[in-house]
């Protein structure tokens, strides 16, 4: 009798890639999900015996061993297992065999190999069959990632643009992020994130034997999207100062930065802030299987010392101080991952916040997460991972400060419970409205469980404090009523390049006459609160009448800010108000400024792989040109990679008109994402919605 010989593999890879929704992805690879059937079909060189046997071998990493499950070895049989790997004949015609593999749920992701032996054979050799990619599958109820909701599936799994939430408290903004998970190369590069990681190097068969846990996998890559540590994918800067890379607020998408990250030998991609890290761990996430979603959370407090307070300080002048630690960011942005949290039980399920920002070292290293939004929500700051951080972030006391230098001394002006932690938002499902979610981690801000549960945070991290009316901050001052109150009101619009036009108002709130001296600055900002330069200041002694409101004009040039305004686009106006014998009152208020409007238009009926005609419009609104002009698009399925375009100065008020052309790849809504940018404007962004039919 002849040896039954291989001769060749149908992988089935289009109908394999449908039933695993990886038909997205472009890419030649095999690309499965876990724990589901994936069917193959193999001829041999004769018909197939009762006598033949066939046995498979599976593995993926560096040293596999059947002990750690990162490599299997399993019969070809004719009903199904329970657990673990499995093979099953599903019909045979001729000397062709169908056959059928399941993984189990919970197995590694990553590149496997797959192998056969035939037997009887004289030579009893393994024969390799081929590789494949196994993801996370949200799809089955047995991976701890599924996900039950399609609408929600859709969004947080295959939807590859998306929005992020940035701005202030008071005036929240959207710009479009491409995340472009299925583009070509990228699976390959989230995958070499894992094995550029530090467990990775430090002991491959462990961490590879721990990537069947999102958990695992998440952390892993809240550190490796930075490069703190770790030669890790983005390097922050938040200096205001970006020579020597790119302005954080000039990235359209996480594409560019993953391709620029593995082409340069996996050298860190400059520069990174809080967005561009979320966005492309989210990136990462939705490639590897994991829904996620990028988070924005507005006032959000960084603690530094586990106190569940921050200090904010200022001099007498009015001057914001960069002292201490602490800091209060205008937004701070992070992602969440959905899957279960066996290792604390069920109730903490669900949406975990990862961030991927380096701010605080967690187990010596930049990283952060996953926290479970559930037990934010309750205050259990004792459970893993890095809860205190993300606790505080939105639910840190605000204590204001006046530090005096002449007598090195500081002050406690006021405390605030309410500011820290206002409109968690996330991009809505199925649309780019702006769903708040600030309830799924906190009761509402006063209610009496919010401090109850402020409490037992507190007293989980400090056991020994006191609670009650003689708790720290309230300690060694009595809170006497105000006897004026203050604010900055904008009096005209808020556009770079024109005057901005405030005016403080004061009140005084007693039956008495006050004299009030004013103490007043206004500085031009980063978001996360970093100065960068004063731009304007003002000092006023004026008296009040008993109850009497006054209205007090801010004018700052645009002659005066031109020079140090950043991307974000940010002024702090602040004062200080002081009465004789009492307490200052500090007032202050960031403004945001509004860039020109660049406009997208699409001038043909959008059609895949037929090139469209995309115009640009945008005025220079100033009364000197602009030079040095770039516009910079992508869009994943709209075009490969990014266009990169070099528009010519404008002449003052001069209006641009600049034609590109794109090619579609695949029909649907996609997403056209732009930014320009140019001497004077340093990031103005345009995102447009496009039809594109089959």
């Amino acid at each position: 009798m002849t040896d039954l010989k291989f001769q060749n593999i149908n992988w089935q890879a289009a109908t394999n890639r449908r039933e695993h929704h990886t038909d997205k992805y472009d890419s030649r690879d095999l690309i499965l999900r876990r724990g589901q059937l994936f069917y193959f079909s193999l001829t041999f060189n004769r018909h197939f015996r009762r006598e033949d046997s066939l046995k498979f071998i599976t593995f993926t990493g560096p040293s596999p061993s059947e002990s750690a499950r990162t490599k299997a070895v399993f019969p070809l049989s004719s009903g199904p297992s329970s657990d673990g790997w499995n093979a099953q004949l599903v019909h045979q015609r001729d000397s062709t065999l169908t056959i059928s593999i399941s993984s189990p749920a919970n197995a590694p992701i990553g590149w496997y190999t797959l192998s056969m032996q035939i037997s009887p054979q004289s030579t009893n050799a393994t024969l390799k069959l081929g590789v494949f990619i196994l993801l996370f599958n949200p799809w089955l109820q047995a991976d701890g990632v599924f996900m039950s909701n399609q609408a929600e599936r859709e969004e947080y799994v295959m939807e590859d643009s998306g929005a992020v939430f940035v701005g202030s408290a008071n005036r929240i903004n959207m710009v479009g992020w491409n995340f472009g998970q299925f583009e070509g190369d990228i699976l390959n590069t989230c995958l070499s994130i894992l094995d550029n990681s530090l467990n990775f190097r430090r002991d491959p068969a462990t961490d590879v034997a721990r990537r069947g846990d999102p958990k695992y996998i998440g952390r892993v890559l809240s550190a490796m999207v930075n490069s703190n540590d770790d030669n890790g994918v983005l390097a922050g800067n938040w200096s205001g100062n970006y020579v020597g890379g790119r302005d954080p607020r000039n990235w359209n998408g996480s594409v560019e930065i993953l391709k620029e990250w593995k082409k340069s030998g996996f050298r860190p991609v400059r520069y990174g802030q809080c967005w561009v890290f979320a966005g492309t761990l989210n990136t990462v996430l939705r490639c590897l299987g994991i829904p996620s979603r990028v988070v924005t959370n507005f006032n959000s407090a960084h603690d530094t010392d586990r106190n569940l307070s921050v200090d904010v300080y200022y001099d007498p002048m009015g001057n914001p101080l960069d002292k201490g630690s602490d800091s209060v960011w205008n937004f701070h942005v992070w992602n969440e991952a959905w899957f279960v949290r066996n290792d604390l039980g069920s109730s903490y399920s669900g949406w975990q916040v990862l961030d991927s920002t380096p701010q605080e070292r967690s187990q010596g290293v930049f990283q952060c997460g996953p926290a479970s939004v559930s037990g934010i929500r309750e205050g259990d700051v004792h459970l893993d991972f890095d809860m205190p951080f993300v606790f505080a972030e939105v639910n840190a006391d605000r204590i204001t400060w006046i530090y005096d230098a002449n007598r090195n001394s500081s002050k406690q002006n006021s405390s605030d419970s309410h500011t820290i932690g206002r409109y968690i938002s996330t991009k809505a499902v199925g649309s780019y409205s702006r769903m708040d979610v600030t309830e799924k981690y906190k009761y509402p801000e006063g209610s009496k469980q919010e401090r109850q549960v402020f409490d037992k945070a507190l007293g989980k991290l400090k056991p020994n404090s006191s609670f009650g009316p003689t708790s720290a901050t309230e300690a060694g001052r009595e809170e006497r009523e105000p006897i004026i109150s203050g604010t900055f009101k904008v009096t005209g619009i808020l556009t770079v390049g024109k005057e901005v036009n405030l005016a403080l108002m004061l009140k005084n709130l007693t039956r008495d006459t006050k004299t009030v001296t004013v103490n007043m600055t206004a500085w031009t900002i980063v978001y996360n609160g970093t100065l960068v330069h004063e731009v304007w200041k003002d000092s006023i002694t004026m008296s009040l009448d008993p109850e009497e409101e006054i209205q007090y004009p801010v004018k700052i040039t645009y002659a005066q800010y031109e020079k140090y305004l950043k991307a974000d686009n940010m002024i702090r106006t602040t004062a200080v108000c002081q009465t004789p014998d009492e307490a200052e009152l500090v007032v202050e208020r960031d403004v945001i400024l509004d860039n020109p409007t660049l406009t997208l238009e699409v001038l043909d009926q959008a059609q895949v792989r037929r090139p469209v005609n995309v115009q640009m419009l945008f005025s220079n609104p100033l009364d000197e040109p602009v030079k040095n002009c770039v516009l910079m698009v992508e869009g994943s399925g709209l075009l490969l990679g990014s266009l990169k375009i070099d528009v010519p100065t404008l002449r003052p008020k001069e209006r641009s008109r600049v034609r590109f052309e794109i090619l579609p790849t695949r029909s649907g809504t996609k997403q056209l994402l732009a930014d320009f940018s140019c001497n004077k404007f340093p990031a103005i962004k345009a995102m447009l919605s496009i039809d594109v039919a089959e």
